[in-house]
């Protein structure tokens, strides 16, 4: 399934749904419609209804496709909605930096490591910088060097406390597509300092995440997809999945000891190697106002950002 979260005409009500195809479902529409009760409201409290609840949007999916005429009132063209982060309010949203065997290679060359970890790191991405597909982004004034990074994200589907790598999997709901876009210039000056929040990552709309939440059921290997990402069309990476060094059942393992991951959470795996910083040209690859970002995994599902000038100070 693909789940998202959304809005039409109320930007100030996010709504649940299941794209299919060029439509969305407007979930709670459907249910009333269907008969078969209410659905949870939101994406977190999907995954925090168990396994009954995610049964349930699928018995709610087949009926409604199978009944068009009755469910009419409940489909959206994708093209009329609003995207949002798929979950715009997690509890904890951990990004595993140092994580592709090819991106190290990059910082290492470009001073922004000072020593390869031996364990998953990671620092926490605000929600306040999140936003959906197809959102534009302000660079902000002063930001010369902003970076691309698309990353696979992993979304927790039930509580993990005390997780063994072999049981990893059994608490992951779904994927999503992050792009981690990056102030360069800040990044430099905090691994100077040796600062972990990351500034230059949390700016407001630094966090284009989405179009979706894809279940698991959908995703053959997640350690052979093909992470891209493409700047007005043309391909700046492609990089597989099975680059990193921390896999998710390290990294649960590792983050589960001590602090209970809870559903609705995520784990962001790091950026694949390819970003504009690591490359001779880097001053005429770094993102401006007018840009095209579309993150990928590819076949599978694709996330879309523009960059746009900064509004006017108002005096």
């Amino acid at each position: 399934m693909r789940l998202v979260t959304f809005t039409v005409a109320d930007p100030n009500v996010p709504r649940l749904g299941l794209r299919i195809g060029e439509r969305v479902l407007d979930l709670a529409t459907a249910a009333k419609t269907a008969g078969l009760g209410d659905v949870p409201a939101s994406m977190r409290a999907l995954l925090a209804a168990g396994p009954a609840a995610m049964a349930r949007v699928r018995e709610l999916s087949n009926s409604v496709q199978n009944d068009a005429a009755r469910s009419a009132a409940a489909w959206l063209d994708a093209a009329s909605v609003t995207w949002l982060p798929p979950i715009p309010d997690a509890d904890k949203f951990l990004c595993v930096g140092k994580n592709y065997r090819t991106h190290l290679e990059e910082l290492k060359r470009t001073n922004l490591i000072k020593e390869i970890p031996n364990e998953p790191t990671a620092f926490v991405k605000l929600n306040s910088c999140l936003i959906g597909h197809d959102a534009k982004v302000a660079r902000p004034e002063g930001i010369v060097r902003l970076d691309y990074e698309p990353e696979l994200v992993f979304v927790i589907g039930r509580r993990a406390l005390g997780v063994k790598k072999a049981e990893a999997f059994s608490y992951v709901a779904g994927v999503t597509i992050l792009n981690d876009l990056t102030d360069r210039d800040s990044q430099e000056r905090e691994v100077a300092s040796g600062s972990r929040f990351w500034t230059g990552k949390n700016i407001p709309g630094f966090g284009p995440l989405g179009p979706e939440l894809i279940t698991m059921d959908e995703i053959a290997d997640p350690y052979d997809l093909w992470m891209t990402c493409a700047v007005n069309g043309e391909q700046r990476m492609r990089v597989n999945t099975r680059d990193q060094i921390w896999k998710l059942p390290d990294i649960l393992e590792h983050f589960s000891r001590h602090i209970p991951i809870e559903p609705g959470d995520m784990f962001s795996t790091g950026a694949p190697g390819g970003v504009a910083v690591g490359k001779a040209n880097a001053a005429e690859l770094f993102l401006k106002p007018g840009d095209v970002v579309e993150c990928s995994i590819e076949g599978i599902a694709t996330l879309r950002t523009t960059i746009i000038e900064p509004e006017p100070k108002k005096a």
